[in-house]
């Protein structure tokens, strides 16, 4: 068990910016991205959530990123700015080079997702 976290992209567009998978559950979702138990992206994503208009625990919930929200995150993780989060199944995150960079490879190709016409999202489950 642990913290499971996922970037997808689709075609459709949600006519919400949280929470919409019941909306899109028959079209092709096309995973870009997996992280195991990075709970200060998770925390980042949660904010993020909240900002937008969701709520409860964050768990199995979708939050849209917009390209402004991409060029954020990037921002934050190049300024070691991701949010020190914890839970009970969500491991540490490890500040190295290597988290920033596969981090920072996420956000790479989450703009040329959007820039291809696809609605990015992130979505998790612990």
């Amino acid at each position: 068990m642990g913290l499971d976290q996922y970037a997808f992209k689709v075609k459709a567009e949600p006519s919400t910016a949280v929470d919409f998978a019941k909306e899109l559950e028959n079209e092709e979702h096309i995973q870009i991205h997996y992280w195991r138990k990075h709970p200060n992206l998770h925390g980042w994503m949660q904010y993020l959530h909240m900002k937008k208009g969701g709520e409860g625990d964050f768990n199995c919930q979708q939050v849209k990123l917009t390209q402004e929200d991409i060029d954020n995150l990037a921002s934050a993780i190049l300024e070691g700015q991701l949010p020190s989060t914890s839970g009970f199944f969500f491991g540490e995150s490890v500040k190295d080079t290597e988290e920033e960079n596969y981090d920072l490879e996420f956000c790479k190709k989450a703009s040329e997702a959007i820039k291809e016409g696809y609605t990015v999202y992130y979505d998790s489950w612990w």
